[in-house]
């Protein structure tokens, strides 16, 4: 039985490349695709390895698999239903930041509206509730969550995190996940290369939460971590309505990479002081662009 569900992970992981168009021999992570495909670790390596075996994904010099070339071309198909997905799940995206949705609604209502099956429906509605901005009701119907709709609650989740994040790294309990912050690196480091000017809002808002709630998961306080999740929830919409400045991007990539670095060298202290000029910096940014 895990045997056939690894088997049915693998056109999910081949999409999950054409996505995020990832390059030849990027790190797969594990818990990243556990966590988007919603299964447990067990059947993904089980997933990879097959892939490794039919050449789709190469062993990585630091562990694990990464992407090969034939990877590349196995779902041209795929690309086309990826970028048709990422197009619907931003319109819906967009029209509950603007109000067209109202926050309870049902299956049949969405299927009417935007004149998908149930079956793209359901694909889209499972990576909405994974991303945490909708639940199911009992029923057929589903809620939305109220996300920051003004700036003053985006200053104050600014502020907030000014709080949490550094207090995060100062912690007592702070325990480091080196292997889990050099993935973060890979990925930061092919955003800050480039790829930031091709990634969809989306992939870029991931990425970014990924590190941040993975260095809050190493401060060992799981109230921080909470937190920010619920935080990161309420702060992806109002992400995603605001226009991606593609330089500001690639600069707090870059200010990214330097904060792993000091991590990564046992810095804490400065790493701390870094996070609350990498916070500040960000909050400037965001509220120079909204102004004009």
């Amino acid at each position: 039985m895990g045997t056939t569900l690894a088997s049915q992970l693998i056109p999910d992981i081949l999409t999950y490349i054409a996505s995020h168009q990832l390059a030849v021999g990027t790190r797969l992570p594990e818990r990243v695709l556990a966590e988007r495909l919603r299964v447990s670790r067990s059947p993904v390596r089980s997933a990879l390895q097959q892939m490794a075996d039919q050449s789709l994904l190469a062993r990585h010099p630091e562990g694990g698999f990464a992407v090969a070339a034939a990877a590349l071309d196995a779902t041209p198909q795929a690309r086309e239903e990826v970028s048709a997905s990422e197009r619907l799940y931003l319109t819906i995206a967009r029209d509950r930041i603007e109000g067209e949705l109202p926050l309870k609604v049902t299956e049949n209502e969405l299927i009417r509206r935007y004149q998908v099956t149930r079956g793209q429906l359901a694909d889209i509605l499972r990576r909405i509730v994974q991303e945490g901005w909708a639940e199911r009701l009992p029923g057929y119907g589903w809620s939305f969550v109220e996300g920051l709709t003004s700036p003053d609650a985006y200053a104050q989740s600014y502020a907030f995190r000014l709080l949490i994040e550094p207090a995060g790294i100062r912690d007592a309990g702070f325990t480091l996940d080196a292997g889990e912050l050099r993935r973060c690196r890979d990925e930061q480091a092919l955003l800050a290369a480039g790829r930031v000017f091709e990634a969809s809002p989306a992939e870029i808002f991931d990425a970014n939460t990924r590190l941040h709630e993975t260095i809050a998961r190493c401060s060992g306080n799981a109230f921080i971590l909470d937190a920010l999740r619920r935080l990161n929830r309420l702060r992806r919409l109002i992400e995603y309505q605001k226009s991606v400045d593609r330089e500001q991007a690639q600069r707090r990539c870059q200010e990214h990479l330097e904060l792993i670095d000091l991590l990564l060298e046992d810095r804490r202290e400065e790493a701390a002081v870094f996070m609350t000029r990498h916070l500040g910096n960000a909050l400037q940014e965001k509220q120079a662009t909204a102004a004009r």
